[in-house]
């Protein structure tokens, strides 16, 4: 960690508020690391619980309703700023006491009142004095409230903090930057960093010179055959072939002969940088706890976003406002972002199209592209403004209206950019940010308990900074005459046969770092009295690596199967089976979702028992296949969540909802409490994201106190190659 004196500098240069102790202006213990280290970052982390009024605070229809809980008076006795969580010091910064008796340091809560934001973050209640510029006075109260226990007001050492006029009465309730005019064209987007790109670039050819041929950074094409082996004489329909993919390890450009005992934790692995718009919610229902957790995610997911990533923020209520253009997160970019994010104030109703319509005009209008770009939507309650003249029945609305045209599929221009959902608490409409996810490519997850919302952000993200394939294309050929293809079985990604049965193609999309995708395929198997073997298929992979910017050709991958000239076929593949049970437990999934919403609770949970049944008899089950237990846990929850129609509208549809997304799409996604360590939350989980969530909870449980948590990162260190 720095000297103090650099940490006064950088204070210096955002118009922050700081105090520094004599001591370290007169050079001792330049380097202590004692003081938090959040103590110049603007404020975007929020405290884990949003407290309630204190009995001292003036009466506000808030403060009537709430009471002070025992987990802040635990956090107010340590004596913890509401806003970055970091210890509130004596002589180490300004501190700022509310007459909420809410204690904040000073440029932590100035960066709110920068905005014109007059109520408390943690408790809403509205202030009648606010901190103002340097020491001085607020004219409504007539006097400070900056530190009047420690500080003189004459110190010399305190660095002013610029006033900002607060907010008219006609705005109190909605955000100061959407006073702010927009573009009708949204090409404003900051430029790329186009000399970092040159010099990666560079490093990547030198890193090609040097593979001598290694193919560890490629995809890697693999097969397994139901049974190894069939007898000649005999002819087999139905018979299934399982196709895996495995994208390259994320620490497959790291050279392990050398010694990397110095290395840090996180290791500067290369990777493509992203085009990130976040879709927020920040209607009524959003207000207190929510709103606070909000900000707090989006904190940890700015500052894990790296120099060339770029970032735009869409808040929604009854309209949507872009808070600010598609930047790059340097160190201004990230401080910007901040600031914009903690002036946020939840208000007004829930209009999800259009904060998807802007979310989409960010995309479709940006000038210059970075290799990946993707939309994650957030929301807690229910689109009041766009379903209702969608075209849709009335039981049944067309949530596909929700989606911009521009990534919807069928575009004739082909732009798609995947949305991830997040579905907040048990009001939010699951089934339309289901429908929203699936129809772009992308995840619908379900975040039951408010406090795992920047655990659930930081899988999603770290899964996006990990991309190593792009429109992965899998091309499918029967090699022997009298072989067809009857079926292609790959979940939500988009597959067909043709007419003569002859070929079919898969659309896998992108694939993350160290992620896997199976696929089964049904074909014949003809007699065949004269040979010892007969060739099936030829596989064909395709796809754009977006850090080297280049198309890769795999070579083709060829599926042949053994023939007895006796009647014993081969040893049963216990790969193939547990994929089987995959597609069979997400077939019931889907089955028992569609009863439920009949009304027939019984019968849903009767086929989710059903289907336990089968699984247990299965090859896998005998065999203790850690899948197969997963899926078991799953379907047993999802039976639970259906206990009454109260529960199952709460969480029962969401949860299983966010089950089908993750298994169509063989990616994790949050279900209720999705870090709770529980194995069929972690089916999908890569190293990348494991390694984000585990950093995410680090933050968590530290507060503020530790720096290198919140350093933004753009490489991620992963478990050893297995290879």
């Amino acid at each position: 960690m720095g000297s103090k004196w650099r940490k006064v500098k950088m204070a210096l240069g955002l118009n922050l508020c700081a105090f520094v102790p004599a001591n370290h202006l007169d050079g001792d213990d330049p380097d202590d690391v004692s003081s938090p280290a959040s103590e110049l970052r603007p404020a975007a982390a929020m405290p884990p619980r949003a407290p309630e009024d204190s009995p001292s605070a003036p009466p506000t229809p808030g403060s009537i309703k709430m009471k002070l809980s025992k987990s802040l008076s635990r956090t107010s006795s340590k004596k913890n700023c509401a806003i970055c969580l970091a210890s509130v010091k004596r002589g180490n910064q300004a501190i700022f006491t509310a007459e909420c008796s809410h204690t904040f340091h000073f440029q932590c809560i100035a960066s709110n009142v920068k905005h014109g934001n007059r109520n408390c973050p943690v408790c809403r209640a509205k202030w009648k004095e606010i901190p103002s510029q340097g020491h001085s006075l607020d004219p409504l109260m007539g006097k400070s409230r900056v530190n009047p226990i420690d500080w003189p007001y004459n110190n010399d050492r305190m660095i002013d903090f610029h006033q900002y006029p607060p907010r008219s009465n006609s705005s109190r309730n909605a955000s100061p930057l959407f006073h702010t005019p927009e573009p009708a064209v949204f090409d404003d987007d900051e430029s790329l960093n186009l000399e970092t790109e040159t010099a990666s670039a560079e490093r990547n050819v030198a890193d090609k010179s040097s593979d001598n041929g290694d193919d560890r950074r490629k995809v890697v094409i693999n097969s397994h055959k139901e049974v190894s082996a069939v007898p000649q004489s005999s002819t087999v329909d139905s018979f299934t072939v399982l196709l895996h993919l495995k994208a390259p390890c994320s620490n497959s450009w790291r050279d392990f002969s050398r010694n990397d005992a110095k290395s840090p934790q996180i290791s500067q692995l290369p990777r493509a940088p992203v085009d990130l718009v976040t879709v927020l919610d920040i209607s009524g229902s959003m207000s207190g706890t929510k709103l606070a957790l909000l900000k707090r995610a989006m904190g940890f997911v700015i500052q894990n976003l790296g120099p060339n990533d770029r970032l735009a923020v869409i808040a929604f209520s009854s309209s949507a406002r872009r808070l600010f253009p598609l930047c790059r997160m340097s160190e201004t970019g990230r401080y910007k972002a901040l600031q914009a994010v903690n002036s946020l104030v939840a208000s007004g109703g829930t209009n999800i199209g259009e904060g998807l319509r802007k979310g989409a005009k960010i995309m479709e209008d940006r000038r210059e592209k970075n290799p990946v770009a993707s939309i994650v939507l957030l929301s807690d309650g229910q689109d009041t403004y766009s379903i209702n003249d969608s075209g849709g029945s009335q039981n049944q609305p067309n949530y596909g209206s929700l989606l911009p045209l521009s990534i919807h599929p069928g575009e004739s221009s082909g732009f798609k950019i995947p949305v991830h959902t997040f579905g907040f608490g048990t009001d939010h409409d699951a089934s339309s940010m289901h429908s929203i996810s699936e129809i772009s490519g992308g995840t619908f997850s379900f975040i039951e308990t408010v406090g795992a919302i920047q655990d659930a952000f930081a899988q999603c993200i770290g899964g996006l900074l990990s991309v190593v394939a792009k429109n992965l294309q899998v091309k499918i050929e029967c090699i022997h005459p009298t072989v067809y293809l009857e079926s292609i079985k790959a979940g939500s990604y988009p597959n067909g046969v043709s007419s003569n049965h002859q070929t079919g193609s898969i659309d896998a999309g992108d694939l993350y770092a160290d992620e896997e995708r199976n696929f089964l395929v049904s074909v014949n198997i003809p007699a065949e009295i004269s040979s010892n073997k007969t060739s099936l298929l030829k596989i064909r992979c395709t796809y754009n690596d977006p850090f080297a910017k280049e198309t890769v050709t795999l070579e083709d991958h060829e599926v042949r199967i053994e023939r007895t000239k006796t009647d014993r076929q081969g040893t049963f593949s216990i790969e193939v089976d547990r994929q089987r049970n995959r597609i069979q437990a997400a077939d019931a999934m889907s089955q028992a979702r569609t009863a439920a919403e009949r009304g027939d609770l019984t019968g849903a949970i009767s086929t989710l028992e059903n289907c336990r049944k089968l699984l247990s008899e299965t090859m896998s089950a005998r065999s203790q296949d850690s899948l197969c237990i997963a899926l078991d846990a799953e379907l047993k929850e999802m039976q639970e969540r259906m206990a009454s129609r109260r529960l199952y509208e709460e969480s029962g549809r969401a949860y299983i909802l966010s089950g089908l997304s993750s298994h169509s799409w063989q990616r994790a996604t949050a279900r209720g409490d999705s870090t709770d360590g529980s194995s069929h939350t972690q089916t999908y989980q890569t190293p990348s994201m494991v390694e984000m969530v585990t950093r995410s909870q680090a933050t968590l449980k530290s507060g503020s106190s530790t720096q290198r948590h919140l350093r933004p990162t753009w490489s991620f260190a992963s478990r050893p190659n297995p290879r």
